[in-house]
């Protein structure tokens, strides 16, 4: 890729590579077995670049999330446009949902995700310093607790030379869980070293997460004041059984 474009035109020039970036990890699912959430991707649709997160299946299909909610920068510097749709994708072990980054910031997406029965939220993320990774991080884990969710953080790390200066990333990735009996007394289940190229693995109890809902010291699910306020999706949340 040549050094002296500018920012909207390298991440143009990267929504070139989009086929390739899906036979790699489609492949990678295939192989391993696994399902794969990969790092969100420019793409392309009717003239318009969106940040958009996929999932690969170990049965070869890939199913997407946009990023709803764009950064100043991201907007700016990246011409990227807000995306349309929430989701959640039930893969049979798990009802699990997508928010790139900056959206888990917003809780009425989870809220709204949670209600329509999401148990785990996975965040790929890309923050360039400690402070903007911790609101992602203190937004995720308010998240699990108000919600009674497991989330899961993954972000890249390192720094990566520019012609006029650097792209710097700051990350930790963690398994966040909520407060409550049953589950790790910091909430969290498991997190790596920070800036640290690592894998964190986790076992997520499903079974403890909907007994918790019901039983636990504090539910915050069904201590809701519908008689004061309430939220309400304006589009449906798609619920997509994968395969």
């Amino acid at each position: 890729m040549d050094k002296n474009l500018n920012t909207v035109q390298a991440v143009a020039e990267l929504a070139k590579m989009t086929d390739l970036y899906l036979e790699y990890f489609e492949q990678k699912a295939k192989e391993t077995g696994l399902f794969i959430i990969a790092g969100s991707h420019p793409v392309i649709r009717d003239g318009l670049t969106y940040n958009v997160a996929h999932l690969f299946t170990p049965s070869g299909n890939i199913y997407t999330q946009d990023k709803i909610h764009i950064t100043p920068g991201e907007r700016i510097h990246w011409g990227i446009a807000p995306g349309q749709g929430i989701k959640i994708f039930d893969t049979g072990l798990a009802r699990i949902a997508i928010q790139v980054c900056y959206d888990i910031e917003f809780p009425e997406v989870a809220r709204l995700l949670t209600l329509a029965g999401v148990e785990i939220i996975f965040v790929p993320f890309s923050t360039d310093e400690r402070k903007a990774y911790m609101r992602v991080r203190y937004s995720a884990q308010a998240r699990a607790v108000e919600n009674m969710i497991y989330v899961v953080l993954s972000g890249n790390i390192g720094n990566l030379p520019q012609v006029s200066s650097f792209l710097i990333n700051y990350g930790q990735a963690a398994v966040l869980t909520p407060s409550d009996v049953g589950f790790p007394m910091n909430g969290i289940m498991a997190e790596a070293e920070s800036n640290s190229e690592t894998v964190v693995m986790a076992d997520l109890d499903l079974v403890t997460l909907s007994q918790q809902r019901e039983f636990g010291s504090v539910t915050p699910l069904l201590d809701r004041r519908n008689d004061l306020y309430e939220i309400r999706a304006k589009t449906k949340v798609e619920i997509i059984r994968t395969i």
